[in-house]
């Protein structure tokens, strides 16, 4: 049940038919009346939403956490001078993972949301503490975005703080999933190279600092 569907998304209509039933995607149809009284047949794919997080540490928590890579990335003087002046000591948790027919790739922490979820935030709660074994106190909802116009799915952006345990990965069968704590530009230049999918946000860009990525306007209180 989503809790939150923000204006100008194109959902699936409530008199539409399902007629086909896939694992991921299901197919609806419906009559639609055109401009000359005539009627088309319409049709849209569905698939369940999806939840991603940008999670936040600090030096202090940062220390207390195992298994975490917090190497390094190698950048030119210019971008190390840009990283040291711009950005405190925070970083942000991603992870660099494989599946099946699939090579690494780097990516934020989120999965879908999945039916017996109470909302979408109970779902990047629990996507995040499968994927990466952290559980945080702060959550704010950033962005929500239908990646495409024809399929009745909305992709739910969340930007998490203050750490609150670590517990062990649960990682389905299909999953490899290293987790990483990387600086602000160090995700932005990741964000420019081929291997990310999902790193990018609307006015990622342009974001210059934790402090940013942290008031980013709430889109809905759950």
């Amino acid at each position: 049940m989503r809790k939150f569907i923000p204006e100008k998304v194109r959902l699936i209509p409530k008199e539409a038919t399902k007629v086909f039933e896939g694992r991921i995607y299901d197919v609806y149809q419906w009559p639609q009346k055109l401009f000359d009284g005539s009627t088309e047949t319409f049709e849209m794919l569905s698939r369940a939403d999806t939840v991603k997080i940008i999670a936040l540490v600090n030096e202090k928590e940062l220390k207390s956490l195992q298994n975490i890579k917090n190497e390094q990335m190698v950048m030119d003087d210019s971008d190390q001078e840009a990283d040291n002046l711009s950005c405190d000591r925070r970083k942000i948790i991603i992870t660099h993972q494989t599946q099946p027919r699939k090579d690494w790739f780097y990516d934020y922490p989120g999965g879908r949301v999945d039916a017996e979820d109470e909302s979408e935030l109970k779902a990047a709660k629990r996507e995040l503490r499968e994927e990466t074994g952290l559980v945080f106190k702060n959550w704010k909802l950033v962005e929500v975005n239908q990646p495409f116009s024809k399929i009745d799915w909305l992709v739910y952006t969340f930007v998490a703080s203050e750490l609150a345990a670590q517990t062990q990965q649960e990682l389905d069968a299909g999953e490899k999933i290293e987790v990483l704590a990387v600086s602000l530009l160090e995700l932005q230049e990741l964000a420019k190279s081929e291997d990310p999918q999902f790193l990018r946000f609307k006015g990622f860009e342009n974001v210059k600092s934790i402090n940013e990525l942290l008031n980013q306007p709430e889109l809905y209180k759950y």
